[in-house]
């Protein structure tokens, strides 16, 4: 019982803190598309890089081990039109499975609408697979990760990772401050100090791993854990 009762209470929370910030409403979504309000890119990098900081150092720590967590086997031309789909889905309906479940859960009839095409979605991929099982399983090229793909020790990719998603956080500012003006006070202010606070204190630890690294996880040609047949994430949300 306890086995389901954690991840309900994990995923109740998940889905409160995505309603409180906005990202249950389609049209805040939207605005990622229209460069008018950029937040669902910073609330994804910043989840990326504090998920990547944070298995660093419990790594080093000794409580988790990086080459036991199983990676998802890339099959890349599958993965890119997944992804083409997912985005014009995204685009046209304003919300993505995790935001239309918050959005459904609210009330909203745009999220419940959402939710039954991706149900009905569902369904349907499953009972045609059959007929495009040779291109799902097709243009396999193993467990990719970005240490293996460009050679660099696990700190390194770190360090970089984190100067790209502080490098992109102030582009985000200065394109939003541009197609959608808001009026500046002292809590926009506040804001923008406990940003450039947290961004330092990414830099800080990301620096330090880069001193730290140990050796990268899942390594081509290393030992790693299959993909379930039927996961193929192109992309998340």
């Amino acid at each position: 019982m306890s086995g389901l009762l954690l991840p309900l209470g994990i995923g109740i929370a998940f889905g409160f803190t995505l309603e409180r910030a906005g990202l249950g409403n389609a049209r805040k979504l939207t605005g990622q598309f229209l460069l008018t309000d950029l937040t669902v890119f910073k609330v994804m990098f910043s989840a990326i890089v504090t998920a990547m900081l944070g298995l660093f150092w419990l790594s080093r720590m000794g409580w988790i081990d990086l080459n036991a967590i199983a990676i998802p086997e890339t099959y890349l031309r599958p993965q890119l039109a997944g992804g083409l789909v997912f985005g014009a889905g995204f685009a046209l309906a304003g919300l993505c499975p995790g935001t239309s479940c918050v959005a459904a859960a609210s009330g909203r009839g745009d999220g419940a609408a959402v939710v039954a095409g991706l149900f009905t979605g569902i369904l349907a991929s499953g009972l045609t697979i059959p007929l495009f099982i040779d291109f799902y399983d097709s243009d396999a090229r193993g467990a990719w990760t970005l240490p293996s793909l460009l050679h660099l020790p696990y700190g390194t990719v770190v360090l970089g990772i984190a100067i790209v998603a502080i490098a992109g956080f102030i582009a985000a500012e200065r394109i939003e401050r541009r197609t959608a003006p808001r009026e500046r006070g002292n809590g926009e202010r506040m804001t923008r100090i406990r940003v450039a606070v947290a961004a330092m204190a990414l830099l800080v630890a990301a620096v330090a791993a880069v001193a730290r690294t140990p050796d990268a996880p899942n390594q081509s040609g290393g030992a790693r854990k299959p993909a379930p047949t039927l996961y193929k994430p192109a992309s998340g949300c």
